[in-house]
């Protein structure tokens, strides 16, 4: 298929971008390189622009004869949505809803979704199955389950299928080294721990250490990458007009901060330093997925199912790019 990825140049776009191509994908990458970096993709595969030009878009669609997209553009800074929710609800919400409608317009049928689990806010349960109410706690979650609903309305009115996908921690590299996780600023807890066990920071922030769980730190599900990408893969190749689709993705099995820090240390044989202190508003105890609909429905089963082989793709990146891709 021609396939346009947006936000590919990014952490998890970028992987996608790479598996969309081995499976022999023509995928056109647009981004910004707000976030993103040109030295992720191909160069021939990127156009540089982003998506309020929705001229630019709707064009870049008939003539590359787009047939589904891919959607990761969105800022996902939960702290920074909660200071300037206008920010956020203009590109995760407005620019989506715009490429939505250039879709409508060049006939796109196809679209894949990044959503996140930050839709179900405050879990009743967990593991978290996608018939857990949907009640976010931030605007970054609202703007994303805001989306969600818009891609229902438009597949129940117009020609057109969908897959949103809810991803639980993205973790890891690419296991060659050549693309992995470079945010500025890193939110992400396996390379903080990588960048102050390398002396990139002084230390590494445990927030909370009094949670309802084995050790007091809170628990998550951590996601390769490229299990994420698979995902998106398989969604594409079996998507057709009509299909409204979403699922969760994880693993379905959760690790403790000390349990990532631990793993990290006998990973890379570093000492990780660590400043313990309370814990952050919003963060949930635990966030694991029950992934149980994606594997039934389209096949999908994680290649990195525990957490250190996780940690060593992660690990192979940071060691041999210590400057990201600088």
């Amino acid at each position: 298929m021609n396939i346009l990825v947006t936000g590919g140049a990014g952490y998890i776009g970028s992987h996608t971008v790479r598996a969309l191509l081995e499976r022999d994908h023509n995928a056109i990458v647009l981004d910004n390189l707000s976030y993103g970096h040109a030295e992720a993709v191909p160069a021939k595969r990127l156009v540089l622009g982003a998506l309020n030009d929705a001229a630019m878009v709707e064009r870049l669609l008939a003539e590359q004869q787009i047939e589904a997209v891919v959607h990761f553009a969105a800022f996902a800074y939960v702290g920074e949505s909660v200071k300037d929710p206008a920010r956020y609800y203009s590109n995760n919400l407005i620019n989506s809803l715009s490429l939505l409608d250039a879709c409508r317009k060049t006939g796109v049928r196809k679209f894949v979704f990044s959503s996140t689990c930050a839709t179900y806010g405050t879990p009743t349960k967990v593991p978290i199955d996608e018939s857990e109410k949907q009640l976010p706690i931030n605007p970054y979650g609202n703007t994303k389950l805001a989306f969600e609903r818009a891609l229902a309305d438009y597949a129940a009115a117009y020609p057109f299928g969908f897959c949103a996908l809810r991803y639980f921690n993205a973790s890891g590299a690419n296991p060659e080294g050549s693309i992995g996780e470079d945010h500025d600023p890193e939110t992400h807890l396996i390379p903080l721990a990588f960048q102050a066990a390398m002396g990139k920071r002084s230390h590494l922030d445990i927030f909370g250490t009094d949670y309802p769980t084995p050790d007091g730190t809170c628990v998550r599900d951590y996601i390769h990458v490229d299990d994420l990408a698979t995902a998106h893969i398989l969604a594409l190749e079996k998507l057709e007009a009509g299909n409204q689709w979403k699922y969760n993705v994880g693993v379905g099995r959760g690790f403790s901060v000390r349990e990532v820090i631990r793993t990290v240390e006998e990973v890379s044989g570093l000492k990780v330093p660590v400043k313990e202190g309370p814990r952050r508003a919003g963060d949930p105890a635990e966030l694991v997925a029950n992934a149980d609909a994606i594997r039934r429905d389209l096949g999908w089963e994680p290649r990195y199912a525990d957490l250190r082989p996780i940690i060593e793709t992660a690990w192979n990146w940071h060691r041999t790019h210590p400057n990201g891709f600088e």
